[in-house]
């Protein structure tokens, strides 16, 4: 026990020295159990107790992220004995998430069917906020247990709101979908990090025997077990063959539901993925397993798959789902490239999708509110009723396509010269064949997103009353607020590049 007590004292240090350093964290932590306590106390009032609270208490950790996006720049930092990375790229993704997690609780109570549930919005206001937590040690994670653990607390926090409004049917049968596809995901990746462990020793992913005790294992054994920890990230990604679960979960979950699902994890996800190739991509001895050609080869499938599937959908949300999908291959084009410049696409990528995304699906809300509108049929001449609204709409679909003028023309850009300035360097072809299909999807997402804007303003309806409530008005000025910035992005990139 003697020969312990030194290490106990360097470890404790270490993890006093680390706190400073995990502010927005345990600011979230402390939100969490403050909402926690307001839904318990003002149960007569507590969801706009819960909402208030909430919003500024993100507003508080996007302050300290900015704290430390003004600190670290290029250094990266180990923090908690090695369990946890801070560095200038999670630091991006995390103000990014926060912000879209503020817009995701101001739209929450905008939803009428979300809004209407006899619970009440307190319990969800309290799980987002658990799950930004959960978001950020996501992107921070530097061991391959911490990884796991992220992501369980991630996912349990998403199983509860799929299945929120569980006097529905349907809420509730995608809830349970996801709960067993999910616990499937987490046996599978925990499997190989126990094998990951078996072989290496250590779990810590920046530990010189990490990747030096995986070359000298069984290639076969390392190869699986890489492939096995994937599998688990990739069902938080959603790229195929991972994919299968989401159509029936984002149709089946309440709107704003599938707004967060679509968005925040993802990006989490990505920040993950990116930490946990790093040792790889950085170690030239790595040879058992060629990650960049599965990857590609994902991309490519994932792309094909989501896009072209997406052109036969005719509910809404459907449609999007398999957007999504087709949004994730494309996103897998920047991990590919390995490179500074391909990483500050993806975060540019990243958060110009999540934003137009989260715009598409606040008007699927705002439809279904007014005129109970969830397939493209319902959508029959809408766009003269609310022109607004339908503008909107079109706008950034303009954004998800990738067409001039628009953020989401320039997040594609990016990408495509990232992978194009790699493909120059070394003629890969694999790397030709993704910008191949990059190009050749995006055409297509063109047949599948034009028909909202057919069936809003080429298709003629009927003149049913509509349902104006005034959670509609506000959220429409969320709307315009989201094409309005989309728009501005796609004129002044620079405004985002700069600071990714």
């Amino acid at each position: 026990m003697q020969h312990l007590l030194p290490n106990i004292s360097t470890q404790l240090n270490d993890v006093l020295g680390s706190l400073p350093l995990f502010k927005p964290e345990i600011c979230l932590g402390a939100l969490f159990l403050l909402v926690l306590i307001a839904d318990l106390f003002y149960p007569k009032n507590r969801g706009n107790a819960c909402r208030m609270l909430a919003c500024a208490g993100i507003l508080l950790v996007l302050a300290a992220d900015w704290g430390q996006y003004i600190i670290f720049k290029q250094e990266a930092q180990l923090l908690f004995n090695g369990n946890l990375i801070l560095h200038h790229s999670n630091i991006v993704l995390k103000m990014v998430m926060d912000v879209l997690a503020f817009v995701l609780l101001l739209y929450f109570r905008w939803d009428n069917q979300f809004k209407m549930h006899k619970k009440g919005m307190g319990d969800a206001y309290t799980i987002i906020v658990a799950s930004v937590l959960g978001l950020h040690l996501m992107v921070m994670s530097a061991t391959l247990l911490t990884m796991f653990l992220s992501i369980e607390m991630v996912s349990i926090a998403s199983y509860l709101l799929v299945a929120y409004r569980t006097e529905s049917a349907l809420s509730a049968e995608a809830g349970l979908k996801y709960v067993l596809f999910g616990m499937a995901a987490s046996a599978v990746m925990l499997y190989g990090t126990s094998l990951v462990y078996g072989l290496t020793g250590t779990l810590n992913l920046f530990d010189a025997r990490f990747i030096g005790n995986l070359q000298q294992a069984d290639k076969m054994m390392a190869a699986l077990a890489i492939l096995l920890i994937l599998a688990g990230i990739g069902f938080k990604l959603s790229f195929v063959p991972l994919h299968f679960w989401v159509p029936d979960v984002y149709q089946g979950a309440s709107t704003p539901v599938t707004a967060y699902l679509s968005t925040l994890p993802k990006i989490a996800g990505f920040g993950l993925l990116i930490t946990f190739l790093t040792p790889f991509i950085y170690n030239s001895g790595w040879k058992q397993l060629d990650l960049s050609l599965i990857l590609s080869a994902a991309g490519i499938i994932t792309m094909i798959a989501g896009n072209f599937a997406a052109v036969w959908q005719q509910n809404i949300k459907r449609l999007l789902a398999y957007s999504s999908i087709g949004h994730t291959g494309f996103a897998l084009m920047a991990i590919v490239t390995f490179n500074a410049q391909g990483i500050n696409a993806l975060n540019f990528y990243l958060a110009v999708y999540a934003l137009a995304n989260i715009g598409v699906l606040a008007l699927a809300s705002y439809f279904a509110n007014t005129m109970q509108a969830h397939a493209l049929e319902d959508y029959k001449g809408l766009g003269a009723k609310y022109p607004i609204a339908s503008v909107c709409f079109v706008l950034l679909l303009v954004s998800l396509t990738g067409i001039p003028v628009s953020a989401g023309f320039n997040g594609k850009l990016l990408v495509f010269s990232s992978v194009y300035s790699v493909y120059q360097n070394g003629h890969n072809p694999v790397l030709l064949a993704l910008l191949i299909t990059g190009a050749v999807t995006t055409v297509v997402s063109l047949f599948y997103y034009i028909k909202i804007p057919l069936f809003l303003f080429l298709k003629k309806g009927d003149n049913e009353e509509a349902d104006f409530s005034a959670t509609s008005k506000y959220l429409l000025i969320m709307i315009v607020t989201i094409t309005a910035v989309v728009i501005l992005l796609g004129i002044f990139p620079d405004w985002l590049a700069n600071l990714l």
